[in-house]
């Protein structure tokens, strides 16, 4: 988390976990202890118990990419390194560390956030807003599970470890647990009401679009809801300060000083928009004779704080010897913003080979089809070489940082996924619509891709291709394939192409056998495995 944000050093809860502050460095080996009682009586303890929760979920996104962009169409792994081409090929075992990892990073930030929720009547009134930040970070967790594993518990209070309270929490079928997260998306938007807008922690803003989300991933979508809670984002985006970032084009956007703004010139101003949004900065020139922005991405965090962000976990690059990245194992309890988002889609992440794109992808992923997009998303210099050898691997760029202590924040809602969300809520299950807020909002999106508006009717298929190629490496593609009812379509015939073993079961990832050992003859293994 950045630095201007949260200024506490670090916190340890006698209940086995330390939370870290998020200064510029931190010196963990003499951190602050204080129990949890005591912490409930300092002044500001219910802000030291939401920073926690925010620190744990750092954790979350570490290896996400691998089981949810890895099993999609986007990208795949080189077969020769470990169990990444397992995931890939939809033959994970449940005893995979990736699939044990997630559910349990997922369910150490639910402990944190029930720590707050199970004392919420002792926060004085100046924090409440720490209750809603609670409630919105479990129901984030929660949704993030019952979308990777299906049937999951429901976890609303502190478990005691020495207990067999647990039984009391069995696996629910996922119309019920998506009942519980939108309740509690619900509860946090009365308790987020009137809090500062802050991109890097949760806000009311930010609930009603998750909750809206959630209302359309659940097995029976409740387009009506989810519809009524965008609306009233959508309609009201100046007054929660949201928009797309997109420059307005002129004379000064003149690259080679010809008095003309091409449209390649115009594209290219639109390409640094994009790359902007994910605090990305351009260190190159225009080049007249391609037509095209050469150069290479970098992170600036001084351009991670825009419009377009609606709710981000912050990491920053921090220059030590002494820090604990997300990969350090389940028992490190202290951590550092120094950790990376995901390793392995970073500039480091080829050489694990698994942020690879697939030749499907590229057939949409071009400069030909996506002007803007392209530049921004994948590596122009590996396509070339890839269009001369289709040996050659294409890569991500959408992250530039550098291995394990990258800086790139990791963008959980932005205003783009917003707008097609609405225009998927209108659209309401139905193969098109001629609704012209649906297509108002799919067409922000698109000219800022620099690409022409559909008029008149937009369809289904229209609005899923748009959210592959714009949200391309942002863990999005499995989950809108489930969502829209194509998945079993679309993986299977990627599966059948590329000698894959993917089957109906398998869109979810196996619940993590160590649960099951956990607790015997209580948790089930889903279909499939």
């Amino acid at each position: 988390m950045k630095k201007i944000y949260i200024k506490f050093i670090i916190v340890c809860f006698s209940i086995s976990t330390l939370f870290t502050s998020c200064e510029e460095e931190l010196d963990l080996s003499n951190p602050t202890a204080l129990s949890l009682e005591e912490l409930l009586q300092t002044d500001n303890g219910f802000e030291l118990l939401a920073n926690g929760v925010l620190d744990a979920y750092q954790k979350v996104p570490a290896n996400e990419f691998l089981l949810i962009e890895l099993r999609s169409d986007n990208v795949r792994a080189n077969t020769e390194n470990g169990n990444y081409p397992e995931i890939n090929a939809y033959t994970v075992d449940p005893n995979n560390g990736d699939v044990a990892t997630y559910y349990s990073n997922n369910m150490a930030a639910i402990k944190h956030a029930n720590t707050i929720i199970d004392n919420r009547f002792l926060a004085p009134e100046d924090q409440q807003y720490t209750v809603g930040e609670a409630y919105f970070m479990r129901a984030l967790c929660h949704f993030n599970l019952v979308r990777a594993y299906q049937n999951v518990p429901f976890i609303d209070k502190v478990l005691d470890v020495d207990s067999d309270e647990a039984r009391d929490y069995p696996q629910l079928p996922e119309e019920e647990v998506y009942e519980k997260i939108i309740d509690d998306f619900r509860t946090s938007i009365a308790f987020l009401n009137g809090a500062e807008q802050n991109k890097y922690r949760p806000t009311e803003g930010a609930a009603i679009c998750l909750a809206a989300k959630a209302y359309l991933s659940q097995p029976n979508p409740n387009y009506m809801e989810a519809e009524l809670l965008l609306a009233s984002v959508v309609e009201n985006s100046a007054s929660f300060g949201y928009s797309l970032l997109k420059t307005d084009i002129g004379a000064a956007n003149d690259f080679n000083g010809d008095g003309v703004v091409s449209d390649s010139e115009y594209n290219a101003n639109l390409t640094l928009d994009f790359g902007h949004v994910f605090g990305n900065e351009f260190s190159g020139d225009y080049s007249d004779s391609d037509e095209v922005l050469e150069g290479d991405w970098t992170n600036n965090s001084g351009l991670e704080i825009n419009d377009e962000i609606i709710f981000s976990i912050a990491y920053d690059l921090v220059s030590s010897d002494n820090y604990v990245t997300s990969d350090s194992g389940l028992d490190d309890q202290v951590e550092t913003d120094s950790e990376s988002h995901s390793f392995a889609m970073t500039l480091q992440g080829p050489s694990n080979g698994v942020n690879i794109a697939t030749l499907d992808f590229l057939e949409v992923m071009n400069p030909e089809s996506e002007p803007v997009r392209f530049y921004a998303s994948v590596n122009p210099l590996n396509y070339s070489s890839f269009l001369s050898d289709n040996t050659v691997d294409v890569f991500n760029t959408k992250y530039p940082t550098d291995g394990e202590i990258g800086d790139n924040d990791w963008i959980i809602l932005r205003y783009a996924d917003v707008l097609l969300l609405y225009a998927e809520a209108i659209l309401g299950g139905a193969n098109s619509t001629t609704d012209q807020r649906a297509i108002d909002a799919y067409n922000q999106v698109r000219v800022r891709a620099g690409l022409e508006e559909v008029l008149g009717n937009l369809t289904k298929q229209e609005l899923l291709d748009e959210r592959r190629v714009e949200f391309v490496y942002e863990n999005q593609r499995l989950y809108d394939l489930i969502r829209f009812g194509e998945a079993d379509n679309v993986l299977q015939d990627f599966s059948n192409e590329n000698s894959l073993s993917y089957t109906a079961d398998r869109k979810f990832l196996p619940f993590p056998q160590r649960e099951i050992d956990n607790l015997p003859n209580f948790y089930t293994q889903n279909n499939g495995y």
